[in-house]
């Protein structure tokens, strides 16, 4: 595959994306530096490192990406290195359209003016957002970030570079609820984990979009599945495809930050949460992302 070019919006916000995705100090899976980012997965299975590049790492306007493959990568193969490069670094959503829809609003129009170019950064493949996201379920992020890591090394596979690759359903479905356990997963996260991976892998649950398996409907399929609930689907949802609408009336820390725009003395509570991010649809995801961008300082985020 052809190393090739991605322009990129002008202010991108290249931190963000970097942040996101050094989340895991030990960066089994991903290396990442001020002057690029090494992304390794897995593709038609074959091991494939995603390397990707800033133009200028203070304020880029294009990134390249080049695809490091162990072995030779089909036409559809190349086609999903290129939709990873888009969510990896966050060019899914558009954000102007939440700006302008939120303006004027008096909790959210402050919030954009404070966070402009503001994206949501995504997760390589849907599958991983999945898994991302049972793992996350109740627990810390430090932890959280560990729990990934031994599921990495678990379930995934080396790129001749030494570095990791995130594993696919079919590598995961190998695994059985004891490999997770005795790394200090808890046997319902390892289970619901386990059970995913099994559904995608046998076809049961289809995560491709198309004409037939619309978003709707793979959300649908996804609640249907034991261990896997609103929040998980929601998020799965926003990390996975980019999806412009997806409601974050269950998330801990979206609740903590409508406390603070709203000046109360607790957190709404779900239902309320739900009601208000309701008024923002169809960008809740983008309400989403600056609630989550308001408990950290800009200078933080610059």
């Amino acid at each position: 595959m052809k190393p090739y070019t991605l322009p990129l919006p002008p202010g991108y916000r290249l931190h963000d994306v970097l942040a996101f995705h050094s989340r895991d100090p030990e960066g089994v899976a991903e290396e990442v530096g001020p002057e690029r980012l090494r992304k390794g997965m897995l593709i038609d299975g074959v091991p494939v490192v995603l390397e990707i590049v800033p133009d200028h790492p203070a304020a880029p306007t294009s990134a390249s990406c080049a695809a490091h493959a162990d072995g030779k990568l089909s036409a559809a193969g190349q086609a999903q290195v290129r939709e990873a490069a888009l969510s990896i670094l966050g060019l899914r959503i558009d954000p102007e359209p939440f700006s302008q829809f939120a303006a004027k609003d008096k909790l959210f129009g402050p919030l954009t003016r404070a966070q402009p170019g503001l994206r949501i950064v995504q997760s390589a493949t849907v599958f991983e957002a999945l898994t991302w996201a049972i793992i996350g379920q109740q627990i810390n992020l430090s932890f959280a970030i560990s729990l990934r890591r031994t599921f990495i090394l678990q379930a995934g596979r080396q790129h001749s570079s030494g570095l990791w690759c995130y594993p696919t359903a079919a590598d995961a479905a190998r695994l059985e609820p004891d490999d997770l356990t005795s790394r200090k997963f808890s046997r319902a996260k390892a289970e619901t984990l386990l059970r995913l991976a099994g559904l995608v892998a046998s076809g049961e649950l289809a995560l491709a979009l198309s004409p037939t398996n619309s978003i709707e409907q793979v959300s649908t399929a996804l609640l249907a599945v034991k261990g896997i609930g609103p929040w998980t689907v929601n998020y799965g949802l926003l990390r996975g495809y980019g999806h412009a609408d997806c409601s974050l009336h269950g998330d801990v820390a979206v609740r903590a930050a409508l406390q603070h725009l709203l000046g109360e003395e607790a957190k709404p509570d779900m239902a309320r949460t739900e009601q208000i991010l309701a008024r923002y649809s169809p960008h809740r995801t983008m309400a989403a992302a600056h609630l989550w961008a308001s408990l950290h300082p800009r200078e933080a985020q610059a």
